[in-house]
């Protein structure tokens, strides 16, 4: 895992990149959004949009944060076995938080050990539920930094912005759709235009 770490910003000091993000909701029609994605070592993010952009901000960095702390006291890291995705073989690591008073409660990763990047993850947390996420990579593979990803979300459990009003948490009659019954959402992010270790002001994350 710590190895895996070396494609996943470690090299990567700041990076800015354009992010185009699609909901595809229950109980939620919105058009695709074009943002601006800022990152800084350590754990320094955020995103700028001229719309209300959804996305799952805690998990989207906190593959990051979890790779370059697995080998220290706070998680024990365990590999599980292999699992082929699509015709790449990964490596299965499950992470584990060593507290009781994580906000994680389990994290898995599988490692295409070859090109040293995480093809998939899933994080479960007590805030969030669980988020499964799917990477592809082209262009910045070299650094471990994805051109596409696909959020797949607890509906229950997922905090949409407060801009957005929607009834998905209420109970609806049986007579609703089956799309309307969907537990699930997911959000398609294609980003683009990355900007590596050009320098990005603090001020930025203070805005």
């Amino acid at each position: 895992i710590a190895k895996t770490c070396s494609a996943l910003h470690c090299e990567v000091k700041d990076y800015t990149v354009d992010a185009n993000i699609k909901l595809d909701v229950p109980f939620i029609k919105m058009l695709p959004v074009n943002a601006k994605i800022y990152f800084k070592q350590k754990n320094k993010f955020k995103v700028e949009s001229k719309s209300i952009a959804v996305l799952p901000r805690q998990h989207f960095n906190q593959i990051t944060s979890l790779l370059e702390n697995a080998n220290k006291n706070t998680y024990t890291a365990l590999i599980s076995g292999n699992e082929n995705i699509g015709t790449t073989s990964t490596t299965v690591v499950n992470i584990i938080p060593s507290s009781d008073t994580s906000d994680l409660v389990l994290a898995k990763f599988w490692v295409d050990p070859k090109q040293n990047v995480v093809l998939k993850s899933q994080l479960t947390s007590r805030s969030n539920g669980t988020i499964l996420t799917e990477y592809t990579y082209n262009s910045q593979l070299l650094y471990g930094l994805p051109d596409n990803m696909v959020f797949t979300i607890d509906m229950k459990k997922f905090k949409l912005p407060k801009g957005i009003a929607t009834d998905l948490h209420t109970t609806k009659p049986k007579t609703q759709t089956p799309e309307k019954e969907r537990k699930n959402g997911k959000i398609y992010i294609k980003l683009a235009n990355y900007q590596l270790n050009k320098g990005i002001s603090d001020t930025i994350f203070k805005k």
